[in-house]
């Protein structure tokens, strides 16, 4: 379908059903004290804000909500429809709430961004948007708890580093997804490994790899002590581990992830006693891992569920705190 046949118009009441609708999807109303509804109603009736509709054959396939507070402006509510997304759609929207700001005499422009979100920070970052260094404060006047804070442009990242001495007793569990497979990748390719390491870990920031040359890569996956785990839903990579065995007898679970769209679907309980499972068979002394506070916030509750116990925590700076930091947003 053509960019060019989407026609760019204003919200419209009967348009709220649907973009209700479309924020869910996108997953924008995660955070339960928010409400698409009353969002929208506050916009239009303090008399400077607008949401703005990309419209294809009389479906919305994009929102963004903008407005200006007498000194900046702001946006908010970028949605694209997911089965539209990667046709310039968002880049669309946003340049036209750009436009109308500009219009109407706003000299600047800022949005938040959620720190773990790094797939939404890439986006903005290739539209010229950059992460400024300031600090985000907020107080609740409605009375309602305010929810536990992200990892901050200043905050260090709390690395917390675990071990496991004697074999668990692992509990037997099948994923709620039917039709997965649990595959060894002999020989992995770069390529492939690069593809899994972004996917699972661009959430959390896993940076580390991107960092190293193609030959820096392969020598580490190659090793023949290394190996790496690939699970598989429906014939789709939904995951993987990578087993450390180089420093024996310990042996280090380097990597374990899900990728975010198998997230929710007991799918990392499974993962990580599968992992485990296979290295207890190797007879290490002891087994290893690591988590920050980058992570998902489950990482650390279930590897010491699973018989874990922390035995250090080191502070280091967040990625985006170091000159070499390697995002890889593209």
């Amino acid at each position: 379908m053509s960019i060019v046949a989407v026609k760019l118009r204003n919200y419209q009441p009967d348009d709220e059903a649907a973009v209700v609708e479309l924020w869910h999807s996108c997953g924008l109303m995660q955070n339960p004290l928010n409400d698409a509804r009353k969002d929208i109603a506050f916009c239009l009736a303090g008399g400077h804000g607008e949401i703005l509709i990309l419209e294809d054959e009389d479906k919305i396939v994009a929102t963004a909500m903008l407005g200006q507070d007498g000194h900046r402006g702001w946006i908010y509510y970028v949605a694209v429809a997911s089965g539209r997304q990667g046709e310039g759609l968002g880049r669309r929207i946003v340049t036209a709430a750009e436009d109308r700001l500009k219009a109407a005499g706003v000299p600047k422009l800022q949005l938040l961004v959620r720190g773990s979100n790094t797939r939404v920070v890439g986006f903005y970052q290739r539209l010229g948007y950059q992460v400024e260094p300031a600090a985000t404060m907020s107080r609740r006047l409605d009375g309602a708890p305010l929810p536990g804070g992200h990892q901050t442009n200043d905050e260090t990242v709390i690395v917390t580093y675990l071990e496991m001495r004697d074999r668990p007793s692992l509990p037997h569990l099948v994923p709620k997804i039917p039709r997965h497979a649990l595959m060894r990748a002999h020989d992995i390719s770069v390529a492939f490994y690069r593809y899994l390491y972004d996917a699972v870990g661009r959430p959390w920031y896993w940076t580390d790899r991107k960092k190293l040359s193609d030959p820096e890569l392969a020598e580490i996956i190659h090793a023949d002590a290394v190996e790496v785990y690939v699970l598989y839903v429906g014939g789709i990579p939904a995951g993987f581990y990578e087993l450390d065995a180089r420093d024996m007898p310990d042996m280090e679970l380097a990597y374990f992830g899900i990728m975010p769209e198998f997230i929710g679907h007991g799918l990392g309980p499974y993962l990580l006693s599968q992992a485990l499972e296979t290295m207890w068979q190797r007879d290490p002394e002891r087994v290893l891992v690591n988590t920050c506070t980058l992570d998902h916030p489950k990482a650390l509750p279930m590897y010491q569920r699973f018989g874990f116990r922390p035995y250090d925590r080191q502070e280091i700076p967040a990625p985006w705190q170091t000159a070499d930091n390697v995002l890889d947003f593209v």
